[in-house]
């Protein structure tokens, strides 16, 4: 069977997947979260080298997705916690595939 020819790139599927996963922090966002809730300091804490305004566009930007669910809490000092949806949860096998793919084979980025 002949593949159909793809003639906008954003209407593919791949495209638009990786422009949701593809994304510099949603991988290890979602892999920190994965299973367990957190609230924001303790995300700033384990994932090394991201700027709190960079972790907080990136939630922002991930809770729009339906990736991820912020509660907000009605106390003082306020309290925000971050966990997966179902959606995002539903990305921990598919991440799990790409490390694995990504194992074996030659990721050698010089030609």
């Amino acid at each position: 069977m002949a593949r159909k020819l793809i003639e906008n790139h954003n209407e593919c599927p791949i495209t638009h997947s990786m422009n949701i996963i593809g994304n510099k922090w949603t991988s290890i966002i979602v892999y920190v979260l994965a299973g367990r809730t957190l609230r924001f300091g303790e995300l700033a804490i384990r994932i090394d080298k991201i700027s709190r305004k960079v972790l907080s566009n990136q939630l922002k930007e991930m809770e729009l997705r339906g990736i991820v669910h912020r509660e907000s809490y009605a106390e003082t000092p306020p309290r925000v916690e971050y966990s997966l949806t179902k959606k995002g949860e539903e990305l921990l096998p598919i991440l799990n595939q790409l490390c694995a793919w990504s194992k074996d084979i030659d990721l050698d980025m010089n030609p």
